[in-house]
């Protein structure tokens, strides 16, 4: 792979260096058919980031931090909203065109093209020979890069070598495996290696499923024998139940007899009974008779205990009612008389109140104007400050500019030393050149000094200004909180007055309240504490009809009681002639017999059917063992067969992998390897260094395994290394 020409823009590592957005790079006409091996120039001036952008793979290979897809992310090393790499690169006879186009924002982040130029002259999207077309995706452009340049693994190792790259030293065994093999072109072998493998996992999980079938079969047979085990003796078990459903119906019969004979004696008592029910219908007749004339009396007994303590609540509450008016006029009266206390001060603050406002408002002038000066002083300060800063920076400036002349002046020293001086070399000599050149320097190097010096007069003029000014205005940051105070302690005493003064309507309004209140007091009376404890004419009149109808009704409850028991009386006696009553627990406890020789049938019938259904169950439980050893049969088979198979295709996968076919291709190729290297050092150092490769390794046990070992051997000291 050769690269031909470069394009990147929005790269940090460019705008750092260079301080650039975009470069371009001419390859053909820079090199001019030469080797491009590396880059010259100072730290940080973007050679690595050019290096890296000189090959067609994604990413930047000395800024990856893992090997593979994850390792590296373009996000980190561009800032433009639009970022672009464009490479165009020659590989076995053919020109390509690789562009990556990385955005910060929007849908498709990053998308990268592969074109290939054709033979009319015109770019056209890379196909390979499968189909895959380069179509913007990132995807199918690593596909259609490595189909042309191999992977990207290989091409950093053997063709690019980025900074900081792993040593070959470093790489493990598997690894240097996979290298050699993409270098020897197994690929192929690989590749059915790897259908291989997928056929063994595939064979695994269909293992793994089937040996799942089989533990769910076991558990279904040890779930069937376990059922048969509990169904043993099921014969025996309906017989015995067919015994109880026999002995059952007989009791049932027998219950049903006496039931009914109990029947017959209840019937014959009914005419007792009707008489009984039609004494005991009458005595409850009178007993709620009774109780409702009772509760009668009792609720209008509790009317009139209502009536007479709304009455005790009338006049309390207007002993209350006169007792709280006269209170509520007292204290008002208290209040008129403690705002009238005021009066004297009120009038007094009414008089001061103009004053104390004309002194306020002059203080609060004489705040404004110290204010106005502390300001003053305020920028004054920062006009020093300014006029320090810009005389700090002229004599910065005049430094760097008499340094600058005493460079003219020595590099114009040099015009009567430089040996090429009438020579026919003095057109060219660029030190005579640069001499020359400060010769015209020098005069603007001595105006700007003489420029500087006149600037840093004025500014230490504008100095010395200000500073007068801010010891003018020294005093003002005192002075202003002097007045400050002297307003605030105005402006409180304003405040003071004016809140006084606020009290006058409230002193008039007292004035004539505490003459009504006085006038109110006198049409209640100093009598009406001594009235208020009697009641009215109205009030006794009321009380008196309460207590006489509050007599009436207790007279006519012990009528009512009287009444009651003699009626009582007499109905009990008519029960106690009555002959005894039937005793219906005779019913009861029948009935109940009967109900539970019923139930002894019933569950007697339940476990004949029971035992009927244990007995076909086990019939079929017995069908289903049979059956499920046939199943187990097949799966067993079909078990057999995958794992024979599963052990073909583990043996094939080996053989296509790095530790089959592909180490004796590498076994094939270790002498040719071995003989390059050889040649390779025999022109570099001499005879000195052989190396060898061994692919076959002798453990600790003395025993050979599979491997990959290189040994440098020294033929000066002897020695050999493994790298």
């Amino acid at each position: 792979m050769q690269p031909l020409a470069l394009t990147l823009k929005g790269f940090r590592g460019i705008r750092d260096g260079l301080g650039r957005d975009e470069i371009t790079l001419d390859l053909e006409r820079l090199t001019q058919d030469a080797q491009l091996i590396a880059i010259v120039g100072a730290n940080g001036s973007g050679k690595s980031t050019i290096m890296d952008c000189l090959v067609p793979y994604i990413g930047l290979p000395s800024r990856a931090a893992l090997a593979g897809a994850g390792g590296f992310s373009y996000y980190d090393h561009v800032y433009l909203p639009e970022s672009v790499k464009d490479l165009t690169w020659a590989h076995e006879g053919r020109c390509y065109r690789s562009q990556i186009v990385i955005r910060l924002c929007g849908r498709r982040r990053t998308e990268a093209f592969l074109h290939t130029l054709d033979d009319a002259g015109h770019w056209r999207p890379v196909q390979l020979d499968d189909g895959m077309v380069s179509d913007g995706r990132v995807e199918t452009y690593t596909r259609c890069v490595e189909a042309i340049c191999g992977s990207a693994e290989t091409f950093f190792t053997s063709v690019f070598a980025a900074q900081g790259k792993r040593q070959l030293s470093t790489y493990r065994n598997a690894e240097i495996k996979s290298l050699l093999a993409d270098l020897l072109g197994q690929e192929e072998i690989q590749a059915l290696g790897q259908k291989a493998a997928e056929t063994v996992r595939l064979l695994k999980a269909g293992l793994a499923t089937i040996r799942q079938e089989l533990v769910g079969l076991d558990a279904e047979g040890v779930r069937l024998e376990a059922t048969r085990r509990r169904l043993d003796g099921a014969g025996e078990r309906m017989a015995a139940a067919e015994r109880a459903k026999t002995a059952a119906h007989s009791a049932l019969e027998a219950a049903q007899a006496r039931h009914a004979r109990v029947a017959v004696e209840r019937e014959q008592s009914r005419a007792t009974e009707a008489r009984r029910a039609q004494l005991a219908a009458e005595r409850q007749s009178t007993l709620d008779t009774t109780a409702q004339a009772r509760r009668a009396l009792q609720s209008r007994d509790q009317v009139e205990r209502q009536r007479l303590e709304q009455l005790d609540q009338r006049v309390a509450g207007r002993r209350q009612q006169e007792c709280s008016r006269r209170q509520a006029l007292t204290l008002s009266r208290q209040r008129c008389q403690a705002v009238l206390a005021e009066a004297g001060e009120v009038q007094r603050a009414d008089r001061r109140l103009p004053l104390a406002q004309r002194v306020q408002a002059l203080r609060s002038a004489l705040t404004e104007a110290c204010r106005q000066q502390t300001h003053a002083l305020t920028r004054c300060q920062g006009a020093v400050r300014l006029a320090e800063h810009r005389v700090a920076g002229i004599e910065q400036e005049a430094g760097r500019a008499a340094l600058k002349a005493e460079e003219l002046a020595r590099r114009f020293g040099l015009t009567g030393e430089v040996p090429c001086v009438g020579t026919d070399l003095q057109g060219r000599c660029k030190l005579l050149g640069d001499a020359r050149e400060a010769q015209s320097l020098i005069p603007n190097a001595h105006a700007q000094l003489a420029r500087l010096a006149v600037e840093k007069a004025a500014a230490q003029q504008e100095l010395l200004a200000a500073r007068q000014r801010c010891e003018a205005l020294a005093g003002a940051p005192q002075n202003l909180a002097r007045a400050e105070y002297r307003e605030a302690v105005a402006r409180e005493r304003v405040s003071r007055l004016a809140v006084m003064c606020s009290k006058a309507p409230a002193c008039a309004q007292a004035q004539m309240t505490l003459v009504e209140i006085d006038q109110e007091l006198q049409a209640l009376g100093p009598a009406l504490a001594a009235d208020a404890a009697a009641e009215t004419a109205d009030e006794r009149a009321e009380r008196q009809q309460i207590a006489a109808a509050r007599q009436a009704i207790e007279e006519q409850q012990e009528q009512l009681a009287r009444q009651a028991t003699a009626a009582l009386a007499r109905l009990d006696h008519a029960l106690a002639s009555l002959p005894p009553a039937f005793d219906e627990r005779q019913v009861t406890q029948a009935a109940q017999a009967l109900g539970a020789a019923r139930e002894a049938f019933g569950a007697t019938e339940q476990s004949m059917l029971a035992a009927v259904r244990e007995a076909q169950t086990i019939e079929e439980v017995s069908k289903q063992v049979a059956a499920l050893a046939e199943r187990r049969e097949r799966v067993h088979a079909r078990s057999a067969r995958v794992e024979d198979e599963l052990g073909n295709w583990s043996l094939f996968a080996r053989c296509m992998s790095n530790d089959g076919l592909i180490a004796l291709a590498i076994d094939d190729a270790g002498p040719a390897l071995s003989a390059l290297a050889n040649d390779l050092l025999l022109a570099c150092y001499g005879p000195r260094f052989t190396v060898s490769i061994h692919t076959l390794l002798e453990t600790a046990k003395g025993e050979q395994k599979e491997g990959f070992d290189i040994l440098v051997h020294d033929g000066d000291t002897g020695e050999s290394k493994s790298v």
